[in-house]
Parts: structure tokens; sequence; C-alpha cells
């Protein structure tokens, strides 16, 4: 279908879905890779004509915007752990698995994480088994919902009943069989529940939330993978018991607490996982005057002092740079462009503290030269 001036209109590559519906989630497992955009030099991008111009540049931004999951040292260790824990519960339906806790701060890419590893195990199960059931119903091996603010029990099994397509509606007694029915016949294996900290609520205390948790694997024959912030912290790991009395906590020896840390630059294999991570990201990105050490030479202190060592904010405030140095014809990412772009409202709150520990030279994100560039470089 043509526009009124005859031009095929362009959708572009935005892919609007939410993993928290089964449609969307076979999106997210199934969906073609993205196409990095050719790299252009000024002189290519001149030539094209406007329209060219304007859909270049549009999958520029969708391309920025959705750079990741990368491996990073991190990722990869929670995606290890992770499956030695699930890959491991092949118990009988007659015993509880234990379940996975990835507890950690905001804005670290733990979200993103353990969904990568779930749609890993999705395709290797499919592999392995088919993409139907013997039943004849499809293989759904992984799911993933998230909770919103003061979640009941009877609110967590709509979601899962809502991720399948099933009725919402019914009391407490239904929708858990309902569920229950759903994972059974498409032979789900692996449950991620994100924000567990919303279970009942913010203020809930540690012995309600934890005999919730312990009702979810009693009743579902599967690995439970819970995601969340301060989960640990509320003590529901103890249950409400004290320090003495922590063995008699079921959930807490039913459960392998896992973590995503920050990048840091405090010792220098810290400093060499940031380094490989700039240097990544730019190898990525499709800017007309990107140069080598455009990020991890000449913006490495300024991008840690501005994220924290945070992904999340790392990614928003590159992505949202090269937007800008898109539009403004800029074409690279510097200190100038970079001044302008606002990020998240936490690594700001940080950022000046740190910036001064690195310009009194307390601090630096790039690791001490090894003594054979020491001798090369003198």
């Amino acid at each position: 279908m043509s526009t009124a001036d005859g031009i095929e209109p362009f959708e572009g590559d935005d892919r609007q879905y939410t993993p928290t519906r089964l449609p969307g989630w076979l999106q997210e497992v199934n969906g073609p890779g993205r196409i990095q955009p050719p790299q252009l030099t000024r002189a290519q991008l001149a030539d094209l004509s406007q329209r060219n111009l304007l859909v270049h540049n549009d999958n520029r931004d969708v391309w920025h915007a959705n750079i990741g999951p990368i491996d990073t040292p991190q990722l990869l260790a929670l995606h290890d752990a992770l499956a030695e824990i699930v890959e491991s519960n092949r118990h009988d339906g007659d015993k509880t698995k234990p379940a996975a806790l990835v507890d950690a701060y905001p804005g670290l890419g733990k979200s993103t994480a353990v969904r990568d590893y779930g749609r890993k195990l999705f395709r290797k199960q499919v592999a392995l088994r088919g993409e139907t059931t013997p039943s004849g119903d499809r293989r759904v091996p992984v799911i993933y919902i998230a909770l919103s603010g003061n979640t009941q029990i009877r609110g967590l099994n709509a979601a899962i009943c809502r991720f399948y397509g099933l009725p919402a509606s019914g009391n407490a007694d239904t929708l858990p069989e309902r569920a229950v029915d759903a994972v059974l016949s498409m032979k789900t294996a692996a449950i991620t529940i994100d924000d567990i900290h919303f279970l009942a609520g913010a203020n809930s205390n540690a012995v309600r939330m934890a005999n919730q948790l312990k009702y979810l694997a009693n009743v579902f024959p599967v690995t439970l993978i819970y995601v969340g912030v301060g989960v640990q912290q509320r003590g529901v790991l103890r249950e409400g018991f004290s320090d003495r009395q922590s063995e008699l906590a079921q959930f807490g020896r039913r459960t392998t607490p896992l973590t995503l840390p920050p990048f840091q630059i405090d010792d220098d294999e810290g400093r060499q996982y940031w380094q490989t991570l700039l240097k990544t990201i730019e190898q990525k990105l499709v800017l007309a005057e990107k140069y080598p050490g455009m990020l991890a030479r000449d913006l490495s202190d300024y991008l840690f002092a501005r994220s924290t060592g945070h992904f999340a904010s790392l990614m928003a405030l590159i992505n949202r740079g090269c937007l800008r140095a898109i539009r403004s014809g800029h074409e690279r990412l510097n200190k100038d462009v970079m001044d302008q772009v606002k990020n998240d409202a936490a690594a700001e709150a940080a950022r000046k503290e740190l910036e001064a520990e690195i310009a009194a030279g307390l601090l630096t994100s790039r690791p001490t030269p090894s003594p054979q560039r020491r001798r090369k470089s003198a």
C-alpha cells in the first residue's frame, strides 16, 4: 500500500510485544536477530536521497536502542549458575524442585540476563524434544511473568493463566488448577517470576512472603526462577527466624540466591572487564565518524562516572548519545555530545562523587599497563 504521493510506507523494525504473554514471549524467543545497519561514511550519507537517509537513520535508531544482551563476565557467570540449578532439576513430580533467586540492585540488567537464559533454554528444549508435546500441544519449556505492586497469590496465578492465554477469572482454587494444567500440558520446565519483591506488597513480612513462595514450589512441578530487588534483605530466606534459628527455614533450604554485580574499577580485573564491554559496544555502534578507542579510550572514565558501572544506565546513555549524534550531524560520541544527554536520576546523583575521585587520580577505569607495554611506550 502506497502513500498519497506513491511512496511505499516504511514501518521500520520496531517490535512491540510483551514477553509476559505467550505470543510475545514466542516472538522474543524465536524472532529473527536484528541486522546491523551498514556503516556509511559522511560522503555516502550525503549521497543518499532524503527518504533513504530517513530510512537509514531510523534503522540506526532502533538498532542502537536494542544492542544486547552482551556476554559480559557477570552475565555468563549468572547463566552458568542458573544452568546448574535449572538443568539439574530432573526430579520426579513427587519431589519439590530447588528454586533460584536472582537478587540484585536495579539497573544491572538482571531481568534481561535471566530472559536471555530462558530463551536459550527454550530453544535447547525444543531442539531436543520437538515443538509439540506427545499429546499434540505446543511445547513451552520456559515462561516469563512479571508482578505488579501488592500482588497476592491469586494475582500470581492469574498472571500465569494470562501468559498462556487462559481465563484469568476464578476463585483461589480454580486459578491454580487451570495454571497447573497448562504447565503440565505444555511441558513447562521453568517459570521466571520477575519483580518478586512486589509479592504481597512492599511491607509484607518475611514469613508471609516465604509461605506464598513455598506454596508455588509445592503446586507447580517446575523450577521457579525468582528475580527481584532486596529480597534477601527482607529475611525471606530465613522466614522471619533469627540467625541462630535459620536452619528452621524451609524456603532458605530450597532456594539458591544468585546475583548480578555492577561493573567496578577497583582492581585491574574489573577495569579490564569494563574496557572489554566498551570495546564490544563500540563495535556495534553505527556512526559515520566512529573510530577505534572512541569509547574505551577517550570516554572510559567519563562513561563509568555517568553510569556508576550499571549496565542499564550505560546503555541508556549511549543510546541517547547516538540519537543526538545522528540528529545533530556530529556522527560520533564525545564529551560535548554526551554532556547534553540526560540520564536516570540514580546515576546522576552519584556522578559528581565519582568524577571528583577520577579527577583527583584516586580512581581510573584504565588497567595498569603491563611491563611489556611500558617498555614499548618508553
